[in-house]
């Protein structure tokens, strides 16, 4: 097999995932051009070529996606129609847009795993606020909007018939709570020829009021029984699919020890940032192969991490500050990844950092002082 770098990769959207991207397809000398609405996107000064647009604009999507060789995504709202158009044309396009346009609607996304056998909780579809009195039988529940949701926005928890006025008047969907012992993510790549690989599984702990990925616990020291169920049922989810490139499948464990699939990301994603240093390959360099359908890489960890999200300060916009990260570089085993992104705002992510070593138990100890050390301020 010949591998010709000059091959052209264009991605919609220019945050902080297509950042990471970048810095991994430029050791193989590849060339990425990014598309964002965002004049300042994280992307724009490491893309080969960046263009200010609208990602969910049929034209704009069009126009960008015919300078590349193969396209795809770090997020899922974008304009799907252009992107089938861009494979009728030849273009190689992943994840397909087929697949996209299940994923962006948790209906769509909820009913797929119900049709294909994929454990999930129970739900219902809510077109407009006032149909949540019709399903009183399933609180407490999560109340999710169909589309634009992302980073905790667009999901409001409704405990009690009291918190149903919260509900979106909007499509959603009401989810029923599962009774889990765990939140886990898997992270599994396919390429065109049909291999697969999965990333360790991993353990995820949320912000308590944002639905944010505080922290992130590798590997999860679940029992391994389960975690070879996880891997199996990540890998039956992007078979389903029949989908190329990296899919992060977000998990619940039951009480019982059971498996239930949340939801799922058709792209890189916050569950796998510690792959950067935890992991051989990195879950950035993974989806890069996937897509130019190359052998997938080493999964294995490299020792045990924790991944701490840098969130905005909730009482501080403006021009961003970091008060104890200088402190934070004196500890070893820490790394930093800052996002590019001059403006903080109330829960922003800016930043991670991943703390590797061989003692778990430790690692989660400093994570946890880092976290309340460290404040992002204006």
């Amino acid at each position: 097999m010949t591998f010709d770098p000059s091959i052209s990769i264009g991605v919609l959207g220019g945050g902080q995932l297509g950042r990471m991207m970048i810095q991994s397809a430029m050791n193989l000398n590849l060339e990425v051009a990014c598309i964002d609405p965002d004049p300042n996107a994280p992307c724009k000064n490491l893309a080969s070529h960046f263009v200010n647009g609208d990602i969910t604009n049929y034209d704009e999507v069009l126009a960008f996606g015919e300078g590349c060789d193969v396209i795809t995504v770090e997020i899922e709202n974008v304009n799907i129609e252009a992107l089938e158009e861009l494979e009728r044309r030849g273009k190689k396009v992943f994840p397909q847009p087929s697949v996209l346009k299940i994923i962006k609607d948790k209906g769509f996304q909820k009913q797929f795993y119900l049709d294909h056998n994929i454990p999930t909780s129970d739900f219902v579809l809510i077109s407009k606020k006032e149909e949540l009195t019709r399903h009183k039988n399933l609180l407490p529940a999560a109340n999710k909007l169909r589309t634009d949701g992302y980073d905790g926005k667009g999901v409001q928890i409704i405990k009690t018939e009291a918190d149903l006025d919260k509900g979106f008047e909007a499509p959603s969907l009401l989810e029923k709570f599962v009774d889990y012992q765990k939140e886990i993510s898997v992270i599994v790549a396919r390429n065109e020829k049909g291999e697969m690989s999965t990333f360790p599984v991993v353990e995820l702990e949320y912000h308590p009021e944002q639905n944010l990925v505080e922290f992130l616990f590798s590997p999860s020291e679940i029992d391994l029984s389960i975690r070879n169920n996880a891997r199996e049922l990540a890998k039956k989810v992007i078979s389903e699919f029949d989908m190329v490139g990296l899919l992060a499948v977000e998990m619940f464990v039951t009480k019982d020890g059971g498996l239930m699939v949340n939801e799922c990301a058709p792209r890189t994603h916050n569950s796998g940032h510690h792959t950067i240093e935890g992991n051989i390959t990195s879950q950035f360099e993974q989806h890069i192969r996937a897509i130019l359908n190359l052998p997938l890489g080493d999964t294995s960890i490299k020792g045990s991490a924790v991944m701490i999200n840098l969130l905005g300060h909730p009482d501080h916009s403006g021009h961003a500050r970091y008060e104890g990260l200088a402190e934070a570089m004196e500890i070893t085993g820490m790394h930093l990844h800052l996002y590019g992104k001059k403006i903080t705002k109330p829960f922003r992510k800016m930043g991670h950092l991943t703390l590797v070593g061989d003692d778990l138990t430790a690692l989660k100890t400093k994570a946890r002082a880092l976290k309340e050390s460290i404040k992002i301020i204006a």
